[in-house]
């Protein structure tokens, strides 16, 4: 059954079809370490979209002819479920998904140490569950964590949200209806917030100067959001129960001090 697009994407009070406001995200919830038989894995429900991450590697990398020498070889492959949009789509990969792959490694690259493991591959697979647009974002977000789950060394955690423009106003995360829209642009970020770098900056649609810098701050802000609960989800593996029981001894100490 198709998604009926609503008249008005957003009312005159500001107030965008699923109840969000302009600079609001879709609930975010981010789960680490869920698949046993991979080296680091990740979870990521954003709005309806579901996106699971699994890393494998460093490891010997096939073919040899592949292998890099002075630095491991990221290779990430981003799929889309045939079930995960409303009209079934082809198993085989698409344009858009080699395309999609090749811009999440290299969003992804700048933030790992691949010179650490010369001659090897770190293969990393995005499969889109469910889709309801802006997925190549939310895979780049459950992607970096698949990668620090995996233990491979890296420069910063990355992530990413898009802004844009729906119906002359300027939106944070856009959903699918949203970035259809006729009259819409989309703009892709990428970002390490501890380094303060853009790893990926792309746009689709138009926008005047004046309304690609509004768009780019909105989107490096929801990165920073996205960035929090990235930190959260890792903590929540991480953190043992010795060291949870640690930090309330020191509360408790503080609190009879005062």
């Amino acid at each position: 059954m198709s998604q009926k697009k609503p008249e008005k994407l957003i009312d005159e009070k500001d107030i965008r079809f699923d109840n969000r406001k302009l600079n609001e995200m879709r609930p975010v919830k981010i789960e680490v370490g869920i698949l046993g038989n991979a080296d680091g894995s990740a979870y990521i429900e954003q709005g309806k979209n579901r996106i699971l991450a699994a890393v494998y590697g460093p490891r010997e990398i096939h073919p040899k002819h592949q292998a890099l020498p002075d630095r491991a070889a990221l290779r990430c492959r981003y799929h889309m479920a045939p079930f995960s949009v409303q009209e079934r789509k082809s198993p085989a990969p698409s344009r858009r998904e080699v395309e999609i792959s090749k811009v999440m490694r290299e969003a992804l690259e700048p933030s790992v140490f691949t010179e650490y493991y010369p001659r090897t591959a770190i293969d990393l697979f995005v499969e889109v569950l469910q889709a309801d647009g802006g997925t190549r974002c939310a895979g780049i977000t459950v992607a970096s964590l698949a990668l620090a789950d995996a233990g491979i060394p890296m420069r910063d955690l990355v992530s990413a949200c898009a802004a844009g423009k729906v119906e002359s106003r300027i939106v944070l995360d856009l959903s699918d209806v949203e970035d259809k829209s006729s009259d819409g642009a989309d703009v892709p970020v990428a970002y390490m917030p501890n380094l303060n770098a853009v790893t990926l900056l792309q746009m689709d649609g138009m926008l005047t100067p004046d309304e690609f810098e509004q768009v780019l701050n909105l989107a490096v802000e929801g990165c920073k959001q996205i960035g929090q609960v990235q930190k959260e989800a890792l903590r929540a593996k991480y953190v043992t129960a010795k060291e949870v029981a640690t930090e309330t001894e020191e509360e408790a100490e503080e609190e009879a001090k005062e």
